[in-house]
């Protein structure tokens, strides 16, 4: 291994001289950490977002049991020429934003993910979800319902004959699978994790050289989040141990985004749309700072000092609530924009098909103009990718600073 010298490029060897000064890699400390911090998403989004317990179902015996018959005498209709299935915007954009236990890929071809359930009657379950043909049938007791699976009682244990919700209230599911955000975790993870090992050998190797390939990619970001983010929020004496996350804040909510404009697999997933994974970076942020914070920030919030103690009473409690509505608004900001911009784009792009069924002439002159918008809208998310994704990780940069902010004296 080549030992870096005075004559580095400036993020390598500051890396290295900083590493080196406190007995550790910094090299082998970013990989570990960006590993820790992926265990840690995983795990949360498996409980936060795909660990629902279902306790029954809203949808009533009756209703239920009416949908379905419904779709399946629509679907044999069409398959025999009588109906033609209008076009639905509605669906088309909430079956993009939203999770599914499947990730379509083309026409009618979809790949089926598998669907994993802790049923606490029946125990572990697991099947693919190709056996719910698209929420038209059921399987072993189990069926798909608006997206989620939930407990049936059927003739047929398996098959296309109408089902009914159970609604025995003592039955509960536990729905652990792999759906199509889980899966684009496990992608947009792996592609983190082999750019960040190629760029970290990429400095041992090419020690003293000027960067190239996907390094030379890659480090004006992270020299970006080093001066511009990290640095001007913590400052220059601390910004150094909190470097890891941020920059795995920023890539992998960057990469997320711009794979989420992507229309076909491996992209297309609405995952920073999502709210549980929002909700589970935002709270990460929130244990990174109230771990770290200082004296000199717990007093600020319990106890502000030259305020009289009737304004304290006031102002403690507003401080208290500060601490939470920090990590709420990291969680709303990222999920309203991405989801809102998906929405806006999908909207623009639908009115083609809705007005082609209305009128031919109006369907071409609106298609041109919905195309036109639908490519601005989508020059216009590729900015947006990168600035929530920089105004995140500023703002959790913001968030530690001040919890590790040292008392100034005059």
């Amino acid at each position: 291994m080549k030992i870096l010298q005075q004559g580095d490029p400036p993020l390598a060897y500051e890396f290295y001289l900083r590493g080196r000064k406190q007995g550790y890699n910094p090299y082998v400390m970013s990989i570990q950490n960006l590993l820790r911090t992926a265990s840690l998403l995983i795990g949360s989004l498996f409980l936060g977002a795909t660990n629902a317990q279902h306790d029954g179902h809203d949808h009533g015996t009756a209703e239920a049991t009416a949908h379905t018959t419904e779709a399946h005498a629509t679907t044999a209709h069409a398959e025999e020429g009588h109906v033609k299935e209008r076009f639905n915007a509605g669906k088309l954009i909430m079956d993009h934003i939203g999770d599914e236990h499947g990730w379509h890929l083309f026409g009618h071809t979809t790949l089926p993910l598998p669907v994993i359930l802790y049923d606490t009657q029946r125990g572990l379950q697991v099947f693919s979800s190709s056996r719910f043909d698209h929420g038209h049938a059921s399987y072993n007791g189990y069926a798909l319902v608006d997206h989620e699976v939930v407990a049936v009682a059927d003739a047929k244990a398996n098959g296309h004959a109408p089902f009914t919700v159970d609604e025995v209230a003592t039955k509960a599911i536990w729905d652990i699978s792999i759906t199509k955000n889980v899966l684009s975790l496990f992608i947009s993870l792996t592609v983190l994790v082999i750019i960040f090992l190629t760029v970290a050998k990429a400095y041992t190797r090419r020690a003293g050289q000027a960067p190239a390939g996907l390094q030379n990619l890659v480090e004006p970001i992270i020299l970006f989040v080093r001066d511009d983010v990290a640095k001007s929020a913590i400052g220059e004496k601390k910004y150094m141990k909190y470097m890891p996350y941020l920059l795995t804040a920023f890539f992998f909510i960057f990469l997320n985004n711009l794979m989420g404009l992507v229309p076909f697999f491996p992209g297309g997933a609405n995952l920073t749309g999502n709210i549980a994974v929002t909700l589970v970076m935002a709270l990460i942020t929130f244990i990174i700072v109230t771990v770290n914070g200082n004296k000199h920030y717990w007093g600020h919030i319990f106890a502000m000092p030259g305020v009289p103690g009737w304004v304290l009473a006031i102002l403690t409690p507003v401080e208290i609530l500060g601490m939470f509505l920090k990590p709420f608004v990291l969680m709303i900001r990222l999920f309203a924009n991405i989801t809102a911009g998906h929405i806006i784009a999908l909207s623009f792009f639908s009115l083609i098909f809705v007005f082609g069924e209305t009128s031919t002439g109006a369907g071409l002159g609106v298609g041109v103009f919905s195309l036109a918008f639908t490519i601005f809208m989508t020059m216009l998310e590729l900015l947006v990718a990168f600035i929530q994704a920089y105004v995140f990780t500023f703002l959790s940069a913001m968030y530690i600073g001040s919890a590790v902010e040292e008392p100034h004296h005059h």
